[in-house]
């Protein structure tokens, strides 16, 4: 939407259409660029840009898998900036993504190529609506009107289906009702929680090819009546549902098989707090002792690093 050119000294910026919705952010939450620079940038955005609607795509820190050591306190001193100046982001981690290729594409070594490939479905389905025609689109706001029930609460658990390799394809086109179902499956989301073990607040399902209100209300239904999904008390409808008449693309020769349909679910919903449970566990125990607290801030100072916080 912009362009940015920052010095010490000036900044050039190349405005945005008049029509342009906002900002797409990608970024890491453990990395040191991924999460200071971005919580810099996006409070510049807030100040010069605040009518403009800011949607994140961050990797967020995985159960296991880790990139760096400081990997904690990066995650939650840009989850403080991302609290107020972020209007919804769409997480995934690598864990969830390796065990999807490993289960789903029959990849036994996953590279970052297998990976983003991956991501860059749930991307394009997110942003469909905004390049191709539909029977009900989805702009930007919308994401944040039908997900976010209050403004700190908008970090949306994201699923896909199908996740199907090439060899596979032939023998599993799947129905609108069987995406649907796949979509409430813990193995197919993108991060490492069990949405059993919480509630929904909100559900925004994208389906992409050759789907028809008709199946997708049916679908929807059924999904209504089964006792392991449930839903707060304060919002029963819970579904917003867009349809796109373009099927998914993918890289030719690559891993994910060319389908008729497929569908991503963002789901707002309570058992996100698991990730967010592991992330302050591991937080707590380097804070606690100390650990690599130097370089953030200096022990001298009157103010300890919870004060960042406030």
């Amino acid at each position: 939407c912009f362009g940015f050119v920052t010095s010490f000294e000036r900044r050039v910026v190349t405005p945005a259409p008049p029509n342009s919705q906002g900002f797409l952010i990608f970024h890491s939450f453990g990395g040191g660029t991924g999460s200071g620079f971005t919580s810099l940038l996006m409070e510049r955005i807030s100040v010069d840009y605040g009518k403009k609607s800011k949607l994140q795509y961050a990797i967020y820190p995985a159960p296991q898998v880790s990139t760096s050591v400081v990997e904690p306190y990066n995650s939650v001193l840009t989850t403080h900036t991302t609290l107020e100046h972020s209007d919804c982001a769409f997480m995934a981690d690598n864990e969830a993504i390796y065990d999807i290729c490993r289960r789903n594409l029959d990849i036994e070594r996953p590279t970052y190529t297998n990976l983003n490939r991956l991501i860059s479905q749930i991307v394009s389905s997110i942003t469909a609506s905004l390049r191709f025609d539909g029977a009900l689109n989805v702009d930007l706001t919308e994401f944040q009107t039908n997900l976010v029930p209050f403004p700190r609460v908008h970090f949306p658990l994201v699923t896909y289906a199908p996740i199907v390799s090439a060899e596979k394809a032939y023998h599993e086109q799947l129905s609108v009702s069987e995406i649907t179902n796949a979509c409430f499956e813990p193995a197919n989301q993108m991060v490492k929680c069990d949405p059993r073990h919480g509630k929904y607040m909100a559900c925004c399902m994208l389906y992409r090819g050759d789907v028809v209100p008709k199946d997708v209300n049916s679908a929807i239904a059924t999904i209504k009546t089964k006792r392991t999904i449930q839903f707060v008390d304060w919002c029963p409808t819970g579904f917003k549902v867009g349809i796109n008449y373009q099927p998914p693309t993918v890289v030719p020769g690559g891993d994910l098989a060319k389908v008729q349909r497929a569908v991503c679910m963002l789901s707002n919903t309570t058992a996100i707090s698991e990730a967010w449970g592991r992330l302050d566990h591991k937080f707590d125990l380097m804070y606690a002792k100390g650990a690599f607290v130097h370089w953030y801030v200096l022990w001298e100072t009157p103010f300890p690093l919870w004060s960042f916080f406030t």
